[in-house]
């Protein structure tokens, strides 16, 4: 009797476990940055994968036909993020990030104006809060980050900020 109670105790304990979080459901989100398509006319989208529950791997690229003087064209790169907090998938959230990207810069100076195309590779680390509603279909991100630009010209920043305000969806 001591046998069979011990075995409806482990079972009742993996079914709990069970409904607290399903493994392997809505693992994809595909996101857009609204508050940079606001601000600026860029259009900016990110791809996310979670691998475990509190890590995930993915991407963005962006287009920008728009402004004139400073602007980037293009650009797509890699990031990784690991989540903290008790709820998976959601909570506050530090990534490393990579990006690749074009552009061209207008500089004034003596002899006159110059259009100045570059291309340019950047590393850099972020900072975020994501929320999810409770079916995990849709999520919320507010997130920020600095990166170093690797091989830059002299017409160029040193540094690049990425900023973002996001909706997804989870699939």
């Amino acid at each position: 009797m001591k046998n069979f109670a011990l075995i409806i105790i482990l079972l009742f304990g993996l079914t709990i476990h069970a409904q607290v979080y399903r493994e392997g459901y809505n693992n994809h989100e595909l996101r857009f940055n609204m508050g940079r398509f606001l601000t600026t006319a860029v259009i900016d989208v990110s791809y996310e994968y979670y691998f475990t529950p509190y890590a995930s791997f993915g991407g963005t690229t962006f287009y920008n036909s728009g402004a004139v003087g400073t602007r980037a064209n293009f650009g797509i790169g890699p990031n990784l993020r690991a989540y903290f907090g008790y709820n998976p998938k959601m909570g506050i959230f530090a990534e490393a990030f990579g990006l690749y990207y074009s552009g061209d810069i207008d500089t004034t100076n003596n002899l006159g104006s110059r259009d100045n195309d570059y291309s340019t590779t950047a590393i850099g680390l972020g900072l975020g809060r994501k929320w999810s509603t409770f079916g995990e279909k849709l999520s919320f991100e507010v997130s920020a980050g600095l990166g170093r630009n690797i091989n830059q010209h002299e017409f160029q920043n040193s540094f690049l900020f990425r900023s973002g305000i996001s909706v997804g969806i989870r699939f």
